[in-house]
């Protein structure tokens, strides 16, 4: 399957720009005048009904809020246990998943637990596939590790983070606003950019994916 990388490839190309910061300031609303008295008469007090009798009230849908797109965080480093990879772009998701299995299954063989999201940090790109590392957080370092698999820290410091729903062939839908975000705000992105996995890649339907995308800034 041909998930069509240009665009990822794009951010490791991007010209260093200066950051520009906005800032809107809103007048204070002038206090409205208090209403005249109403002259209607009021109406009579209602008869008591049983609660049967009353319609019954709808509980209002729950509002969905949008997710976050170029937000500002601070990433803290984490423990994480991490393997080295090469994928070409026409496998790709298969290639992540495989290393994230092979991570999940020296854990399960030590007897240590995972302690956050599964992340895939890209650390190069070309036309035709990227070098990446694979990681998983981890409370303590495990022990016995095989010689594939190192104790390493995450990655830290300022980021935007933008968030992707759906599968992982889409994704260029996503790194096409990042860019383009990127290039609206003129700033400066670091020569990498992580994918964390909200939803289990080795139990969500691909189709069913969350992922946040952060891109560290310079």
């Amino acid at each position: 399957m041909n998930y069509a990388s240009p665009l990822r490839v794009a951010l490791f190309a991007l010209v260093p720009l200066v950051a520009v910061a906005f800032q809107s300031v809103h007048a204070q609303a002038p206090t409205p005048a208090a209403p005249a008295p109403s002259t209607t008469p009021a109406p009579p007090p209602a008869e008591n009904k049983s609660p049967g009798d009353l319609p019954s009230a709808k509980t209002p849908a729950p509002v969905q809020t949008a997710d976050p797109f170029g937000e500002q965080i601070m990433l803290t480093p984490k423990t994480v246990i991490a393997t080295k990879g090469t994928a070409n772009w026409d496998t790709a998701y298969e290639t992540l998943v495989s290393s994230l299995k092979t991570l999940t299954a020296a854990l399960e063989k030590s007897g240590d637990k995972q302690a956050g999201n599964s992340m895939i940090v890209y650390t190069s790109t070309d036309d035709t596939g990227f070098t990446y590392l694979a990681e998983i957080p981890v409370d303590q370092e495990p022990k016995d590790l095989p010689k594939a698999i190192t104790v390493a820290k995450s990655p830290e410091g300022k980021a935007l983070k933008f968030v992707h729903r759906g599968s992982y062939e889409n994704m260029d839908n996503t790194y096409e606003a990042i860019t383009n975000h990127l290039d609206d705000k003129k700033l400066e992105a670091k020569d990498t950019f992580i994918e964390e996995y909200v939803t289990d890649p080795l139990k969500t339907p691909d189709d069913k994916l969350v992922i946040d995308v952060y891109v560290p800034l310079k």
